[in-house]
């Protein structure tokens, strides 16, 4: 029985593939609109545990700090592989959220951060993924934020980018940005970026 009262019935839950991710094999039944349980269903879900994203902004002079890295997702489909994004990792088992936002923001952009914010949660693909995203926003000195980071022994190679608001919703706008918590993070400082600014000053 889920929140809703509505039902789901796990009929079988198998691994049927394990690598970089876990593909789990469901046979299923759920609650319908107009009533009754509805037939039998097949779906395979993607498990890649749970992560936090963290958008690193200095208020003081109004610029955003980005990351560029390759991604097998855009270059599988042919698409230009190098992706703007933000600061993000895998939660592991035990660790505190804003824990978790400050090792990566070390480990990806060599940056610290303050006024951890917290966003929302948001699921990237819920129809396949079960990955949910915790998504903050932060104080950072962007201008110290620079160079190229991440761990060479997990196949990271990231690049630092510092861009002013005004070019971050110009990237926005003209497709650069593609990644869609990025888009999120960044759409949401957007909307509360003059109460943040207000409110990082005490």
């Amino acid at each position: 029985m889920t929140e809703t009262g509505r039902k789901v019935e796990v009929i079988e839950k198998r691994t049927v593939f394990q690598g970089y991710h876990r593909v789990d094999a469901y046979r299923l039944r759920h609650s319908l609109y107009q009533g009754g349980m509805g037939a039998e269903i097949r779906r395979e879900v993607i498990e890649r545990g749970h992560a936090v994203l963290v958008l690193p902004y200095d208020h003081m002079r109004d610029e955003v700090v980005l990351i560029e890295q390759f991604r097998m997702g855009p270059f599988a489909r042919g698409d230009q592989p190098w992706c703007l994004e933000v600061v993000a990792g895998i939660i592991e088992d035990g660790e505190e959220l804003e824990d978790v936002v400050r090792r990566e923001a070390r480990e990806e952009a060599g940056i610290e951060l303050s006024q951890i914010t917290y966003v929302l949660d948001c699921y990237t693909s819920p129809g396949t993924l079960n990955e949910c995203i915790s998504i903050y926003c932060a104080h950072t000195d962007a201008s110290v934020a620079a160079g190229t980071h991440g761990i060479a022994s997990e196949g990271e190679d990231i690049k630092v980018i510092v861009m002013s608001f005004d070019k971050v919703m110009a990237a926005l706008a003209d497709g650069h940005i593609k990644a869609a918590p990025a888009i999120v993070a960044i759409q949401w400082l957007a909307l509360h970026r003059d109460e943040i600014r207000q409110r990082w000053l005490v």
